[in-house]
């Protein structure tokens, strides 16, 4: 398939036209961002690990029943997905108190939830991605009360696929977060990526972080980190 015009360039991924209308290309960068796009810095060979762990989850949770944006993977960097609209909301799934969550109300980092926790950021960078809930987000025609629903369905689905997923792992899913968007016939589906930049991932042994906490935090071996999932996660898949 054919890259043409790039169409939008983001703070990882470029995104390409195709010669189909309904498909585009997504190619990775080993950029990094963080608190907002304040903090900026590269990881190298980060856009390869996201591009090819994104791709690998997807398809596993697409045979799980759960729709995503993949198509095909072009190369360690580019991949074919369905043209969406995204829904702008980000989907936080928390399992265990990390991050912000653990600065906002004060409570140590580590604590795990008798069960996960959702909540919705409205996905807008001049006014810093603000917390919104469900009645916010219609009132501001962000999604219908349908599509609310859907997404909290598809993004607690994704949580038990993947917690158990990672444990196969020896790895720890602390919290995510995720993006849906709406296909050419409406419906929802799974889109963005799912990597080492927006799941909080620790060792389940010793705690070690093995994501993007790493960059945050001024950790070293964050290039380490991110090899290590990703080599976690070829063993299983």
């Amino acid at each position: 398939m054919n890259k043409g015009a790039q169409l939008y360039e983001g703070k990882a991924k470029k995104v390409f036209a195709t010669d189909d209308p309904q498909l585009l290309i997504v190619s990775y960068k080993d950029d990094a961002t963080a608190f907002n796009g304040l903090k900026h810095g590269t990881i190298e060979g980060k856009g390869v690990i996201n591009n090819r762990m994104s791709n690998a989850l997807m398809h596993y949770l697409e045979k799980k029943g759960i729709p995503t944006h993949y198509v095909e993977e072009l190369s360690d960097r580019d991949t074919v997905v369905k043209k969406v609209e995204i829904v702008p909301l980000e989907v936080i799934i928390r399992n265990i108190s990390a991050g912000s969550f653990a600065k906002r109300y004060g409570v140590k980092e580590g604590i795990v939830f008798d069960s996960p926790t959702i909540e919705f950021s409205y996905k807008n960078d001049e006014l810093g991605d603000p917390l919104i809930n469900d009645y916010h987000a219609m009132a501001l025609k962000l999604a219908t009360p349908e599509e609310i629903e859907d997404i909290k369905k598809y993004a607690f689905q994704i949580n038990d696929e993947l917690k158990a997923f990672w444990k196969s792992c020896g790895v720890t899913l602390v919290d995510f977060k995720l993006e849906f968007g709406r296909v050419a016939d409406g419906s929802i589906v799974l889109a963005d990526e799912i990597s080492p930049d927006t799941c909080r991932l620790w060792d389940s042994k010793t705690g070690e972080k093995l994501d993007k906490d790493r960059f945050r935090r001024d950790l070293s071996g964050v290039e380490d980190a991110y090899q290590e999932v990703m080599r976690r996660l070829e063993e299983k898949i």
